[in-house]
């Protein structure tokens, strides 16, 4: 009989310690704030070889960092971000970009930004910040 209660309770305990995995888990928050279009950085801050994710106004940007040298230290001193779907990024405009730079910027302070097709060609193009991205595929 005490055998059953020992394992009864250790089943309790373990689905007591899946629950509080799962709610706590970073990839099902991405997964959750990508669903609802809100913002969420996801990221490995110690494995620099490690891409980032984030996910903003329900499009989902991936980031490839590079390490290099500043005056102190090697830190992460360039960042490549692109969105993974182009057509997710109708109705963007140019302060959501500058919005997902600073949230980085945040994070990697002596990294520079460089977006990738077609976002680049965007920013460099629109002069008035409030112009919606248009995809012209």
């Amino acid at each position: 009989m005490w055998l059953l209660r020992m394992l009864l309770f250790a089943l309790i305990l373990f689905l007591i310690y899946s629950a509080i995995k799962y709610l706590l888990n970073s990839k099902r928050k991405l997964e959750l704030a990508h669903e609802q279009k809100r913002y969420y950085f996801w990221d490995d801050q110690e494995n620099v070889r490690k891409n980032f994710l984030i996910t903003y106004k329900g499009v989902l940007f991936e980031g490839e960092k590079y390490l290099g040298t500043t005056d102190n230290a090697f830190e992460v001193v360039s960042i490549f971000i692109w969105p993974r779907s182009t057509a997710a990024l109708k109705g963007m405009v140019r302060e959501d970009f500058i919005f997902i730079e600073r949230k980085i910027t945040e994070a990697y302070p002596n990294a520079k930004i460089d977006w990738k097709s077609p976002v680049k060609e965007f920013m460099h193009k629109t002069a008035s910040p409030g112009e919606p991205f248009i995809d012209h595929m």
